[in-house]
């Protein structure tokens, strides 16, 4: 018999422990999902909803141990703080073209969405929006932008049919923030409005920097408005429906997409109720899986989710279902698999239309009563 001295046995030991190591994690592909949203700032609180709903599915999926043309996968969260500034939104999208991310889900705002696509269209990356609504990100040309939220021509358009036709308004007033999103939205609720026989009244705008809107109010009122239509930030909102109280106006206000939250009730505070906002898709709770996916976010973060963590979880389970369809993570062939998704998600059954927007958008009318959103209606977009 042979003897071995015994650290030769054990080292002989350690090198083949580490052999099998290295050659597991060989066979492992990592697989990348880059997001972009603003991490800080004032539209933080939102950001990290949309960052959270993608973290979510990516765990999920590892916990399933997802394979790939034979071989294991692991899927990794590459997140990237744009800002909310479409100049750095731009840095960080080549960075994470940089960083060989497979898919991008993003973005919060418009603004930085459009600019930030051309520079994932021209690497060839797929992208899948969770958020930004302007009707222009999927019409760029790139044919690899997709988008599971109402655009803006969907939700405001409806909120202008609505305001004529149910709401009765006379003589309506808009409000932007002269950003890409608010600019957009009052534009396509302005010929909701007017092909519906309705009248614009007064158009005013703001910058979304802004705190103060005596000025406009003031204008506003002098038009006698009926109903006011505001598109910008939450807050911005919240501020605006205080100074009309403050004003004695009557005006019934109604905001667009992403107003409908804890933030505007928090700031707004007694002015709040009676207030409107159309947002976009179903109420969650209302869903066949929606109440198990607010358990399950709270368990998780400790806190409740805000309006876009389940459109981000949605778009990240649809791109690693794409990634299973084509086997694969080559770009031809996941946008191939994008384009015929039928995916039954939290916010509803999934499905694009040659733009990359969905088949089946839909948008709902909250109003505060109590000090808290209550969904009135939920409409279909034509």
């Amino acid at each position: 018999m042979i003897h071995f001295p015994r650290r030769l046995f054990i080292a002989s030991l350690i090198a083949l422990m580490l052999s099998f190591t290295w050659s597991q994690s060989f066979g492992e592909m990592v697989v990348k999902i880059g997001v972009s949203s603003p991490l800080t700032g004032i539209n933080a609180a939102n950001g990290k909803d949309i960052e959270n709903g993608v973290r979510l599915a990516v765990e999920e999926a590892n916990a399933q141990r997802v394979r790939l043309g034979g071989r294991d996968v692991s899927f990794e969260l590459d997140s990237v703080d744009d800002q909310s500034d479409p100049r750095i939104g731009v840095q960080v999208a080549q960075k994470l073209v940089d960083d060989g991310v497979a898919i991008v889900v993003g973005y919060y705002n418009s603004g930085v969405a459009l600019p930030s696509a051309l520079v994932f269209a021209s690497a060839g990356i797929p992208m899948i929006h969770p958020a930004a609504t302007n009707p222009a990100i999927t019409h760029q040309g790139p044919k690899s932008v997709f988008r599971i939220i109402a655009t803006d021509t969907q939700n405001s358009g409806t909120a202008g049919k609505y305001a004529v036709n149910v709401m009765k308004g006379q003589r309506i007033a808009v409000m932007d923030d002269r950003t890409a999103f608010g600019q957009g939205a009052v534009d396509e609720f302005k010929k909701a409005v007017t092909k519906g026989g309705g009248k614009i009244a007064i158009a005013e705008y703001t910058n979304d920097k802004a705190v103060d809107f005596s000025a406009q109010l003031t204008n506003i009122r002098a038009a006698n408005a009926d109903i006011l239509f505001f598109a910008g930030l939450d807050s911005q909102a919240a501020l605006i429906t205080k100074r009309m109280r403050e004003l004695g106006m009557r005006t019934q206000f109604v905001g667009s997409g992403g107003i409908a939250d804890s933030i505007f009730l928090n700031v707004a505070g007694p002015a709040a109720e009676g207030a409107m906002a159309w947002e976009y898709g179903r109420p969650v709770d209302s869903l066949p899986q929606g109440r198990t996916f607010l358990q399950k976010f709270r368990k998780r973060f400790g806190t409740d989710c805000l309006i876009y963590a389940p459109f981000a979880y949605d778009a990240t389970w649809v791109a690693i279902n794409a990634f299973r369809q084509a086997n694969s993570t080559k770009p031809v062939e996941v946008v191939a698999a994008l384009r015929a998704t039928q995916h039954e998600g939290i916010t509803g059954k999934i499905a694009f239309d040659p733009n990359g927007d969905l088949t089946n958008p839909t948008s709902t009318l909250y109003q505060v009563k109590g000090g808290r959103w209550v969904p009135v209606t939920t409409i279909g977009a034509e």
